[in-house]
């Protein structure tokens, strides 16, 4: 069983890596999915114009899910993988630190995303309140993972 420490920094972490991730998808948005798809073109991205509006889409949508706490394990891998590939493909050759390119930025988003799918969204979240209302429409009295 969690304490209530650990739900409300899932909580926070949760929240402020949503707001990242809703930032930035809706900065590809603001700077025009051809443009994006260019930039990634640029970068070497397979099919850039289709991973341009999948990309903005899943950091826009999937940030406003991990402020809900919905869906949070599975926004959580995908936003996981979204960092691990923008890494390996656009900040890799760029070395560590973010001032130059680097991957460090991307890293630490990647590791965040997975540490929130690995832990889950908390006691905080609509996950854990969905969770509630089934465990009660059974009438089952196991104790919350989250």
């Amino acid at each position: 069983m969690r304490t209530t420490s650990t739900s409300i920094g899932l909580t926070v972490l949760r929240i402020v890596l949503g707001v990242v991730f809703i930032a930035h998808g809706a900065q590809k948005f603001a700077q025009g999915i051809p443009n994006v798809a260019e930039g990634f073109s640029g970068m070497g991205v397979p099919l850039a114009e289709v991973a341009a509006p999948l990309v903005a889409g899943l950091e826009l949508v999937g940030g406003v899910l991990l402020v809900l706490g919905v869906a949070t394990r599975v926004v959580g891998v995908l936003l996981a993988a979204d960092m691990v590939v923008a890494g390996l493909l656009a900040h890799g050759s760029a070395g560590f630190f973010a001032q130059d390119g680097g991957f460090e930025y991307v890293l630490v988003l990647a590791v965040a995303s997975l540490a929130v799918a690995l832990t889950g969204a908390g006691r905080f979240s609509v996950d854990a309140a969905v969770l509630r209302a089934s465990r009660r429409r059974r009438g089952a009295e196991e104790p919350l993972p989250a």
